[in-house]
Order: structure tokens, then C-alpha cells, then sequence
């Protein structure tokens, strides 16, 4: 059996990281779209709908909010690859769930556990969310902390990881470990 290959492209918002995954995601013929974003008001219902539009009847698509792992394994055998948008809306969920002052979450561990032996090919759309202003209250700058090292643990077992800067995807990670400004790991880590 053919090893199953994780894809994780991150990004600034409205960066391109989703009309890239789209086309990534294409490569494959079973296709299944996994959905996180609750539509809790109106614009973030529009957002759904714009991005249920843009990939129109090409995927099967399930929502699921929070246990993604329990998705991702429930999914029938002949599925090819799962385009998942977006772990840091998944996160924002998971905080809003169990409360925001958690370090981690179960769901979360369940997830990375996954990573490691996933039943299919995987391209997971996250934000960039540490490269802008500092947000000004504990809780935001809590999230960013979380969905920073949510987004360096699923960097650290992706086979590739590509930023969307401007609409132009730039390869971090190459599928042979390599990549464009990674830098090779220290020899010591320092206390």
C-alpha cells in the first residue's frame, strides 16, 4: 500500500491558501471536502456559501466542527484524499467548546495521533496567525500561541508544507524533508 501523504499550506487571510488547496486537492479522484466553520452570523454564513460555490459538486463534503479525527476515520475506504479547511477555525471551536484557557485539547492530541498514520491523502488549510499586530487582549494572544504550535506540530509530521503569500504558493517543505528557507535542525537544543 501506497504511504498516505499530508499537505499542510498556511497563510495570511485571503492569502490564496484555499483556492490552492482546491487545486491540489483535484489531483486525486475521490475527493471529500472536511468542513470546521460553524455559520454562527450572517457573514460567516456568506463565507461558507462562497466557499461551497467555488468548489461546487467536485467533493463530498462533511462538517465537522470539532472531533476531526473521528471524521477522518469514519470515512469510507475508497477516499482518496481530504481537503480540510481550516485547522485554526477548528481551533477556535475546540477553545470556544471547552474553554480558552486550555493549553490543549482532546480532540487536538486525537488529531496529531492521526497525522502519523492517516487512512488517506490529507491537504489541511491553516492561518498564519502570529505574523501580524499582537492582538491586545490575553485571550487572543492565548489562541495565536495555541494555533502557532498546533500549526508547527502539524508542519513537523506534513511531508509538505507551502505558504500562500500574495496568492503565490512558496514551498517551506518538500516532500524529501528539504525546502526552500528551512533551516536544518540544531545540533543541540540550548536550556
Amino acid at each position: 500500500m501506497k504511504q498516505k501523504r499530508v499537505l499542510l499550506i498556511t497563510g495570511g487571510t485571503r492569502s490564496g491558501k484555499s483556492r490552492y488547496a482546491l487545486e491540489r486537492a483535484l489531483a486525486w479522484e475521490e475527493r471529500v471536502f472536511l468542513a470546521t466553520a460553524v455559520p454562527f452570523d450572517e457573514e460567516m454564513r456568506r463565507r461558507i456559501a462562497g466557499h461551497q460555490a467555488e468548489r461546487a459538486d467536485t467533493f463530498a463534503t462533511v462538517e465537522e466542527p470539532y472531533d476531526i479525527a473521528s471524521a477522518l476515520r469514519s470515512l469510507p475506504p475508497e477516499t482518496e484524499v481530504v481537503l480540510l479547511d481550516c485547522l485554526t477555525v477548528w481551533l477556535g471551536n475546540l477553545m470556544h467548546r471547552h474553554g480558552a484557557e486550555k493549553e490543549s485539547y482532546p480532540e487536538m492530541e486525537s488529531f496529531i495521533d492521526y497525522l502519523r498514520e492517516p487512512s488517506c491523502n490529507l491537504v489541511l488549510v491553516t492561518n498564519e496567525v502570529g505574523m501580524g499586530i499582537v492582538p491586545e487582549n490575553a485571550m487572543a494572544r492565548h489562541y495565536r500561541d495555541i494555533a502557532g504550535a498546533l500549526n508547527r506540530r502539524v508542519a513537523e509530521l506534513a511531508d509538505e508544507v507551502v505558504m500562500t503569500v500574495c496568492g503565490l504558493p512558496l514551498t517551506l517543505k518538500k516532500p524529501d524533508g528539504s525546502g526552500t528557507g528551512v533551516a536544518p535542525p540544531p545540533p543541540h537544543q540550548c536550556a
